[in-house]
């Protein structure tokens, strides 16, 4: 396939409304940590951290263009600016009004089930195939409550669930622990990717290959990754097949596409550990790199929890069999599992998203590496809007999910062009980009002909043909 440049359409792009007016807010700023802090989130909250630093912009000679071909521009506001422009309501947080989020979704989870159990029977549906179906799509709609479910857990542990640490902890850690979700563990290693969200060497999820990585897994070197042939779309499929099964499981067990510098963790953890089964790396263990000594009880506290949610299941197992327990309970786990990996992969994951060494990184760059897309009612409503607002959500994580929509409108003035999403065709414009960015997101490298701070920046390229090609590089000249 010839590659080709081609503009990205309007629909990517929301028009941006001047409806919210600027108000200030008299939330405090911190300043953005350029390395991993001691102070791991377990004891402080996870809401966005500011950076008024500005990091110097070397002469750049050559511009800088993203998958589409489309020139990039570095951000060139602070989150002072996002915050200020935030209406002061937006931060404002209840307990009651999020317990009853709660209480609405394990009601539906419970009235579902109820309905199932009792009218879905060989005595009401004496079809089979019938009857199969409907429990199909038993599993399909208690995944997609299930993962509302576990989007609350995520505000609990941001804290924008309520004022009340203690409140958002407790709940928090009851839901995600039904989910089999080692609670406290998450919301370390969670509060770490928020910190670095784009950076190369220290974000915890989805960090992409690097040219030279992508070419040493595909065994060429990286001067032979532009004559590549195209990767089939059935290895494109199997890919994504094992990663939205499988994807969520392996992250907590070895921290697949999270960054790999374990070695420079400031208690000296990460000594001979990397990613991958076996590597020392996951969210169980209380040595694993990701956490700290201070945070070994809540590590255990997570797996307490995960351990109570087993013997659970164990004994419905064992009672009703595993054929029911299935139906009931791990078939809506896979499905929350996809889901759970699906969102996050499309808020890091697009042709038009930067990601940054560290020279080139801050905590606002970052932050707006990030992209919001498109549900509809079961993204608002079912998934209490985490696709919608995420762009916002990097940028103040304390603003909880009923104030998202207003309050993202209001950043769009600051933000402007670096402002991204993509709401072309809805909840089906939401699952095409999953193929999408799978064909054209293989790894990132810099513009070509980029210097200076420039060289930092990195933009997705691919072997399929798709948008900007990949550069070509010189080889060295035979000794």
């Amino acid at each position: 396939m010839s590659s080709s440049i081609i503009n990205r359409r309007d629909a990517l792009q929301r028009t941006n409304t001047t409806d919210s007016v600027p108000s200030s807010s008299s939330t405090s700023i911190a300043p953005s940590p350029l390395h991993t802090p001691r102070q791991s989130s377990s004891s402080s909250s996870l809401s966005s951290l500011d950076s008024t630093e500005v990091i110097p912009l070397e002469k750049v000679n050559a511009k800088m263009l993203d998958t589409y071909g489309n020139e990039f521009k570095l951000p060139n506001f602070t989150v002072k600016d996002i915050r200020d422009a935030i209406p002061a309501h937006c931060y404002q947080r209840s307990g009651v009004r999020g317990l009853g989020y709660v209480a609405r979704d394990i009601a539906s989870l419970a009235s579902v089930f109820y309905i199932f159990h009792n009218f879905v029977t060989p005595e009401n549906i004496p079809s089979a195939p019938f009857r199969t179906f409907l429990w199909t799509m038993y599993t399909v709609v208690q995944g997609l409550v299930g993962t509302g479910v576990w989007v609350l857990a995520h505000e609990c542990g941001h804290q924008s669930f309520s004022p009340s640490k203690r409140l958002n902890d407790t709940v928090g850690w009851v839901l995600h622990s039904s989910l089999l979700v080692p609670y406290f563990s998450w919301k370390i290693s969670h509060g770490k990717h928020h910190k670095a969200t784009g950076n190369l060497e220290r974000d915890m999820v989805f960090v992409p290959k690097t040219r030279e990585q992508y070419a040493s897994k595909s065994g060429c070197y990286v001067h032979e990754l532009s004559e590549l042939a195209e990767e089939t779309p059935i290895v494109t499929a199997v890919t994504m097949l094992v990663q939205q099964l499988g994807g969520w499981i392996y992250y907590l067990v070895s921290n697949v596409t999270g960054h790999n510098y374990h070695e420079r963790q400031l208690e000296g953890r990460g000594r001979g550990k990397q990613n991958g089964i076996l590597g020392g790396v996951n969210h169980f263990n209380p040595s694993s790199p990701l956490y700290e000594a201070k945070d070994a009880q809540l590590i255990y506290l997570s797996d307490l929890g995960l351990a109570i949610t087993a013997s659970v299941l164990f004994a419905i197992g064992s009672k009703y069999g595993m054929a029911n327990l299935t139906v009931w309970y791990i078939l809506p786990y896979l499905w929350v599992n996809h889901w759970l990996v699906a969102i996050t992969y499309l808020q890091h994951t697009d042709p038009s998203l930067p990601h940054y060494e560290p020279h080139a990184w801050n905590f606002t760059r970052g932050a707006a590496a990030t992209i919001d897309r498109e549900f509809g009612f079961i993204g608002r409503q079912i998934l209490h809007g985490i696709i919608e607002t995420h762009v916002l959500h990097h940028y103040v994580s304390t603003i909880p999910f009923y104030n998202a929509d207003e309050a993202s409108e209001a950043i769009k003035t600051v933000m402007g062009e670096h402002y991204r999403s993509d709401v072309e065709g809805g909840s089906v414009g939401f699952l095409k980009s999953l193929w999408k960015s799978a064909r054209w997101c293989q790894w990132v490298e810099p513009t070509k002909g980029a210097e200076g701070e420039a060289k930092g920046v990195l933009f997705y390229r691919n072997r399929n043909g798709y948008g900007m090609p990949p550069q070509k590089p010189v080889l060295p000249a035979a000794q």
